[in-house]
């Protein structure tokens, strides 16, 4: 009967081991999440800085054909600054000209693409 006894410890202190392991996989494994998922966010907020219409930097092009609506833009001013006067026309998600707010997305042909248009 000890031999049996103790052939039933033993497997209860294996389960133990494997249940111990498997929290400490599961602690690392939700870890390395939160940290990849940070990194990830915190280059996603560079990356929306470079993109910004107003933020954008005098090394950049100011009007790509995409281009992200910054804070106080109007369609009127982005049409000035990338001389591009068939803004709505290219954009039929627009379907308010005055209705214009920061982080939309808008297709732009920048004025050295215009040409045809002439």
């Amino acid at each position: 009967m000890s031999s049996l006894s103790n052939k039933y410890k033993c497997k209860i202190k294996t389960s133990i081991l494997i249940a111990e392991l498997a929290s400490w996989i599961c602690a690392i494994s939700l870890m390395a999440l939160v940290l990849m998922s940070s990194i990830r966010e915190n280059n996603l907020r560079n990356w929306d800085s470079v993109v910004r219409g107003n933020q954008l930097s005098m090394s950049h092009r100011p009007c790509d054909e995409i281009y992200v609506v910054g804070e106080g833009e109007t369609l009127h001013t982005i049409s000035d600054k990338c001389g591009d006067p068939y803004i709505v026309e290219r954009n039929p998600h627009i379907h308010d000209p005055d209705d214009v707010f920061p982080g939309l997305v808008i297709k732009i042909v920048p004025f050295n693409n215009n040409k045809s248009l002439r």
